[in-house]
């Protein structure tokens, strides 16, 4: 039952809580990002380069082979090698935009939190800081 216990306690650490939040929030935001660039973003774009969509931009390096008998064996066919360096521009892309929009919300979250910093002000100092400061101004004093 310890094993269990603690196993549980660990789960509901504030800290696990919050990045399986983060990871849920970040997964829908990637979506979010990946539907405006594939589904706003790119038509556009490829619009601009005369109809083309970058999912289909890609280097053939050996042909499909279609199934075919010899001898009267079949053949098995055999697809196309590709490069297929478009789908790496897509997601290159979806990258770019996805830091961009976390870079954009971080800097709007570190202005509230200078705004909230501002706001508040410096806690009182404690006795001990007090203390050393009467001791640190008797020695300047004397010296």
């Amino acid at each position: 039952m310890g094993f269990l216990k603690d196993f549980k306690a660990f789960l509901m650490k504030g800290d696990i809580v919050n990045l399986a939040t983060a990871v849920i929030i970040g997964g829908a935001f990637g979506n979010i990002v990946k539907s405006f660039t594939n589904d706003i973003l790119m038509p556009p774009i490829g619009m601009l380069l005369n109809g083309v969509d970058f999912k289909d931009l890609k280097l053939v390096l050996k042909d499909a082979v279609p199934e075919s008998i010899v001898d009267g064996v079949t053949v098995p066919a055999a697809e196309a090698v590709t490069i297929n360096y478009g789908n790496f521009i897509q997601i290159t892309l979806d990258f770019i935009i996805i830091g961009f929009c976390i870079f954009l919300v971080l800097k709007m979250y570190e202005r509230t939190q200078k705004k909230e910093d501002a706001a508040t002000p410096p806690p009182a100092p404690s006795n001990e800081e007090k203390l050393l400061t009467e001791i640190r101004d008797l020695l300047k004093s004397k010296a």
